[in-house]
């Protein structure tokens, strides 16, 4: 026999809200992986221009969703078989593991809400840089480094269906595209700042990543309150 009443109605609560964070962690670790290969910002993330490699600090928040999404799926089982075995240890242990994965989510969460706008900005700059050293060696008639400016330009160019860093950047480039001077901004793209989309992709991924974190903590905190009222259920049980 194991509990009775309302705890065994806890229980099953316990078994629901742990097959969910299961399968949110199943879905995180998805969408993390999503993430770290969507062709848009791998594309722009795996660019090097002068040794200079592309920011990596979104692949960090990536990486650590990935781990995050790992660790639920196994700590989801764990409270799913602590419940059916109303085992006051591995319930214990669950219990553990969630205030500790709680803890570091809300670190994490104040982290990436302080440096919320951090990734769009270093992408920003390293653009920025290439794109006028790019312009500066179309002009100055140096083809070699012209070239290899104009190859990472592109990729950003092409992917992001844009050019220059706003309306005048994008005249002027056209000019010097149109005199043979520079190869760098692709045919009917020249309205577009490359700054506004950069902000785009990259902020619409990180409210992504924020939403998830936010249900995964809501589910977490009744994960919390069942594991704790059902594992003094079991030890208040008569029949332990």
């Amino acid at each position: 026999m194991g509990v009775e009443g309302c705890t065994k109605c806890i229980k099953y609560l316990l078994f629901f809200f742990n097959f969910i964070f299961w399968l949110t962690g199943g879905v995180i670790l998805g969408v993390a992986l999503w993430l770290r290969h969507d062709p848009k910002t791998s594309n722009l993330l795996e660019l090097e221009f002068e040794g200079a490699q592309a920011p990596s600090t979104f692949y960090i928040s990536v990486h650590i969703l990935i781990a995050v999404g790992a660790v639920m799926m196994v700590v989801g089982f764990l409270g799913c078989y602590g419940a059916i075995q109303e085992s006051q240890c591995l319930l214990g242990t669950f219990f553990a593991c969630l205030v500790i994965l709680f803890a570091c989510e809300v670190a994490a969460g104040i982290w990436g809400f302080m440096h919320k706008d951090t990734v769009s900005k270093e992408m920003i700059n390293f653009y920025d840089s290439v794109y006028d050293k790019g312009m500066t060696d179309g002009l100055s008639m140096d083809k070699n480094k012209e070239q290899a400016a104009a190859t990472v330009l592109k990729v950003f160019h092409e992917t992001l269906s844009c050019c220059g860093k706003g309306q005048g950047t994008a005249i002027l480039t056209s000019i010097t595209d149109g005199l043979g001077i520079t190869d760098i901004c692709p045919k009917n793209q020249l309205q577009t700042s490359c700054h506004k989309r950069i902000e785009e992709l990259f902020s619409d991924k990180i409210y992504l990543i924020g939403i998830a974190a936010l249900v995964v903590a809501v589910i977490m905190i009744f994960e919390m309150i069942f594991s704790m009222v059902l594992c003094c259920g079991i030890r208040n049980s008569p029949v332990y």
